[in-house]
């Protein structure tokens, strides 16, 4: 395994991270299966609207709900680390402290994937601002993890500097 595509977590232990095209296929894996979600949210109320008309407050007020809900809902399924996307791209989206599972933050890892990456994306493509600060989480390839930690060797850099 190559030295520079080996890094390590907050507290020493080795990982490989996911690659550019594994992360972008992984999110848009995810932000598909929220737009179906939004898609199926919204033919629900008009099915609810067809039978019994809704006012206009709450339309806007459920589809204010559906913009959150869908991905708080998706994110339950992501407490491992593994949503569809992930399982697809054979990715899991760690802790940087330990490479440990996110837990119960994964419903809300599933609303910065699908609503606040976009927006960010988008304003820093506009101009608008900066990233700044450290990240809290991170994408790593699981099946070479596994292979690297399987692996007999003491130093994984082997000399190569650490970044």
């Amino acid at each position: 395994m190559a030295a520079e595509k080996i890094e390590a977590f907050e507290n020493g232990t080795y990982y490989v991270p996911a690659g550019g095209w594994a992360l972008f296929f992984t999110w848009l894996i995810d932000f598909t299966v929220f737009v179906l979600g939004i898609l199926a949210g919204v033919v629900a109320m008009v099915a609810v609207d067809a039978s019994r008309p809704l006012s206009g407050g709450a339309v806007v007020l459920g589809m204010v709900v559906l913009l959150f809900a869908v991905p708080l809902l998706y994110g339950l399924f992501y407490t491992n680390g593994r949503a569809l996307g992930a399982l697809i791209t054979g990715t899991r989206l760690v802790r940087c402290r330990d490479g440990g599972r996110i837990g119960a933050k994964g419903p809300w890892a599933m609303v910065v994937r699908t609503i606040l990456m976009p927006l960010l994306f988008i304003g820093i493509v506009a101009g608008a601002g900066t990233v700044s600060g450290g990240f809290k989480r991170v994408s790593i390839d699981d099946a070479r993890t596994r292979r690297l930690h399987a692996e007999p060797r003491s130093d994984p850099f082997q000399g190569a500097r650490h970044q």
